[in-house]
C-alpha cells in the first residue's frame, strides 16, 4: 500500500515509479480523488460543528423569547440532519475508492532494479559452482523420478493434473531435504513456526495476494484461503502491532505445504515436479526497521545460498528486473539451479524485500527506541512502519529435482549429498525400484 500523502508532496518520483514498471502515471488520480475526500471530511465535519452550535443556540434564543430565531435555528438544524448521513456516506465511498485505487497498484521498485520487460532482462549478479558435467547422457527429473518414488500417474488419478504422490525413496528425501533446511535457518537464528495454513480475507490482503490475485489462490467454502507461501501467515504474526525496536528484527521459518491454482502457469512445466498445485516450501520472514532492511535482505539471500552451497548444487543469483518483479517486492534476488538434465537454470528461491509496502496494508510499526510508551497514536508515542522481507530457503519439491538431477547415477541411482547423510541414516544412495 502507498502512502498518500508522499504522493501529494512527490508526484513525479511517485509517476517514475510506475513508469519503471510498465504502468501509466496515476499521481493526479490518486491526489484528486485524496482532495475529494480531504473536501468532503471538512465539510462533514463542518456541519457537525454547525449542528451542535445551533443546537446549544436553540435553547438561548428560547429563553430571550425570540421565537423567529428559535425556528430558524431548528430548521437549520433539522436540514443538517438530514444532509449529513448523505455526507457522511459520500465521504466514505470516497475514501474506499481512494483505498481500493492505491491497493491495486504495485510496490515501487527501489533505484538499482534495473528497467526491464520479463525475465530475459534479468541481471546476473554472480554464479556459484560450475555446471554440473556427467559422463553420460544426462536425464531430467522426470525420467529418473519414477523409479524412486515419483509417482506422477497414481497422483493424477488421485487428484487431476500437477498433483504427485511422493512415495518410499523420493518421500525419505524429500522429508530429510525439509529438515535439512529448517535445522540451517534455525541456526541463523529463525524461529520455528508451525502456521495456520488456512488463513482470512484480511492476510492474504496484507500480503499483497487479495485483490488482485485472488485467480492464483484456492479458496475454501467457508471463505478462507488456502496458503499460497508461508510469506502469508508469517509476515501477518505483527498485523495491527506496535513493536518495540529492542524486539527487532524478528526472523521467522516454517516447512509447509503451499497452495497455488497456477492460473497464469497454464501450459508451464506440465511434465514433472517443477510446477505443481501443492508443494512444500521451507519460507523465511524478517520484520525489520527501515535501517535494517537493506543488510536484511542480503543476509536473507546469504542463507538461502548457504543451503544450495551445502548441497553441493551449482547455482547463480539473479536481481529481477522491474518487469519480471512480484507485485509487493521493491527488490528481489532469485536463486536458480542448474538442472544437467535440462541443461539450464531454474529458479529455486525468490528473496524479495518489501520497505514498508505489506506493513501499510497490515497496519504493522514499530515504537523507534527511547521513545515515550504513551498510547497507541499519542503524539507522545510516535511509530513507523516496519519493513517487511520473505524468501525461500527453499522450495523443497525443486530442490528434490536438483538433486536428483545433479546426483544421478549412470545406472539409474542417485547419490546422496553429504549434508543430507545424517537425515537418511547414512545412506549413500537412492536406489530404483526393479
Amino acid at each position: 500500500m502507498h502512502d498518500i500523502r508522499a504522493i501529494r508532496e512527490n508526484p513525479a518520483a511517485f509517476d517514475a515509479g510506475l513508469a519503471k514498471r510498465g504502468l501509466e502515471p496515476q499521481a493526479a488520480t490518486l491526489v484528486a480523488l485524496d482532495e475529494k475526500r480531504r473536501a468532503l471530511i471538512t465539510e462533514v465535519q463542518a456541519g457537525l460543528a454547525r449542528r451542535n452550535e445551533a443546537s446549544k443556540a436553540i435553547g438561548a434564543a428560547k429563553a430571550a423569547k425570540d421565537e423567529a430565531a428559535a425556528a430558524a435555528l431548528m430548521a437549520e438544524v433539522a436540514g443538517l440532519k438530514e444532509r449529513l448521513p448523505a455526507l457522511e456516506a459520500e465521504e466514505k465511498e470516497a475514501g474506499e475508492a481512494l483505498e481500493a485505487r492505491l491497493a491495486s497498484l504495485p510496490n515501487l521498485p527501489y533505484d538499482d532494479v534495473p528497467q526491464g520487460a520479463d525475465e530475459d532482462d534479468n541481471a546476473l549478479m554472480a554464479a556459484v559452482g560450475a555446471p554440473t558435467v556427467l559422463a553420460f547422457a544426462a536425464k531430467e527429473h522426470d525420467a529418473i523420478g519414477p523409479a524412486l518414488g515419483l509417482d506422477f500417474e497414481t497422483g493424477a488419478m488421485l487428484s487431476g493434473a500437477r498433483f504427485t504422490l511422493v512415495r518410499g525413496a523420493a518421500a525419505r528425501l524429500h522429508r530429510a531435504l525439509g529438515q535439512f533446511m529448517l535445522d540451517t535457518l534455525e541456526a541463523q537464528g529463525y524461529e520455528q513456526t508451525v502456521p495456520p495454513l488456512l488463513v482470512r480475507d484480511e492476510a492474504v490482503f496484507g500480503t499483497g495476494q487479495l485483490p488482485k490475485f485472488a485467480e492464483d489462490l484456492f479458496r475454501t467454502t467457508d471463505g478462507r484461503w488456502l496458503i499460497p507461501t508461508a510469506e502469508v501467515s508469517l509476515t501477518n504474526i505483527v498485523r495491527e502491532q506496535i513493536l518495540a525496536e529492542e524486539e527487532l528484527p524478528l526472523r521467522f521459518t516454517a516447512l509447509t505445504a503451499c497452495f497455488r491454482s497456477e492460473a497464469g502457469a497454464a501450459g508451464r512445466d506440465t511434465r514433472g515436479f517443477i510446477r505443481q498445485h501443492q508443494f512444500e516450501k521451507v519460507e523465511m520472514v524478517s520484520i525489520t526497521t527501515p535501517e535494517q532492511s537493506e543488510a536484511e535482505h542480503e543476509r536473507m539471500t546469504g542463507c538461502a545460498e548457504g543451503i544450495l552451497t551445502a548441497l553441493g548444487l551449482p547455482f547463480r543469483r539473479m536481481k529481477l528486473c522491474t518487469g519480471d518483479m512480484g507485485f509487493t517486492a521493491a527488490r528481489t534476488y532469485d536463486l536458480e539451479v542448474w538442472l544437467p538434465g535440462q541443461g539450464r537454470y531454474r529458479e529455486i528461491s525468490s528473496c524479495s524485500t518489501c520497505g514498508d509496502f505489506q506493513a501499510r496494508r497490515m497496519n504493522a510499526r514499530y515504537r523507534p527506541a527511547g521513545e515515550p510508551a504513551g498510547g497507541a497514536g499519542s503524539s507522545k508515542s510516535p511509530t513507523r512502519f516496519v519493513h517487511t522481507l520473505n524468501g525461500s530457503g527453499l522450495a523443497v519439491g525443486r530442490t528434490l529435482v536438483a538433486v536428483l538431477e545433479n546426483y544421478q547415477q549412470e545406472d539409474g541411482s542417485v547419490a546422496i549429498p553429504e549434508a543430507l547423510k545424517p537425515y537418511l541414516k547414512g545412506l549413500n544412495r537412492l536406489e530404483p525400484a526393479n
